[in-house]
């Protein structure tokens, strides 16, 4: 037996004994081990179907409630959205738990399966950690983190498997539905520099009133036809901000662009 095959076999029945730190030891938290019965009895309930069923009902009356919300100017409320208001820490603290629960089972973030690695799990954790931070600090102005919430329904597909097979389709389909947005820009491109070769500044003049100077009619005009003639008492003079408060021109590109893609969805 050669040296080689003779190494190749004490490597074999003697392996060198890896070193294991925090990295490599799949331990929950630094704490659980995978035979620790926290740990256990942690994965049981995250497995548990009417615990699934629990979260899942949280989670569609919680989209219920935030149907219901009714906003008031000046940030004033309605008193249905007020008692709406007071079910908010009992959705928190019950997210609270999935995440806790999830946390221990599977670990935090440091090897490999842990509750980080996976991309619904991370939207969840978002979702409680904005949560917990817009009703702890609800003295605050946290309107941006309560416009987080809009993502809770989401949560949903987290918890339904097909619902994010249905999702994962729609996000590989948006790929190739790309480049025919990328070639209908290059499109709207190509009109909205045709129009500001032949419509730069010509959307701010409208027929004024001779003797008042006011605007009578806010609309474009001209001075010959075919364009828009002014009636009589009216004369058609610059310096209108344009149709819709100034959108809708092709002064500069971007307007242009703006300007041709409202023409195309016929909205504005």
């Amino acid at each position: 037996q050669s040296m080689a095959q003779r190494a190749r076999t004490m490597a074999l029945y003697n392996p060198i004994p890896v070193r294991q730190n925090c990295l490599t030891v799949n331990r929950s938290l630094f704490l659980f081990s995978e035979d620790n019965v926290v740990r256990k009895y942690a994965k049981k309930i995250t497995e548990w179907p009417p615990f699934e069923y629990m979260i899942l009902a949280t989670i569609i009356a919680n989209c219920i409630v935030l149907a219901l919300e009714q906003h008031l100017p000046d940030e004033d409320k309605t008193p249905m959205s007020e008692r709406l208001d007071d079910t908010e820490p009992y959705f928190i603290g019950i997210f609270c738990f999935e995440a806790g629960i999830k946390i221990i089972a599977l670990g935090f973030a440091f090897h490999k399966g842990s509750y980080l690695r996976n991309g619904w799990n991370v939207m969840d954790f978002v979702v409680v950690l904005t949560g917990i931070l817009a009703t702890v600090g609800s003295q605050f102005d946290l309107r941006t983190l309560r416009a987080v919430r809009v993502l809770r329904p989401l949560k949903l597909v987290s918890g339904i498997p097909s619902l994010q097979v249905v999702l994962k389709s729609i996000m590989k389909a948006m790929i190739p539905l790309l480049q025919i947005g990328l070639l209908l820009f290059f499109a709207i491109l190509i009109f909205a520099i045709i129009g500001l070769e032949f419509y730069m500044g010509k959307f701010h003049t409208t027929c004024f009133d001779l003797v008042t100077d006011e605007i009578k009619v806010e609309v474009p005009c001209g001075t010959d036809e075919p364009a828009r003639i002014c009636p009589n008492g009216t004369k058609c003079k610059k310096y209108w901000e344009g149709p819709n408060y100034g959108i809708t021109q092709f002064d500069n590109i971007l307007f242009a662009v703006l300007t041709v893609f409202q023409c195309i969805t016929m909205e504005g």
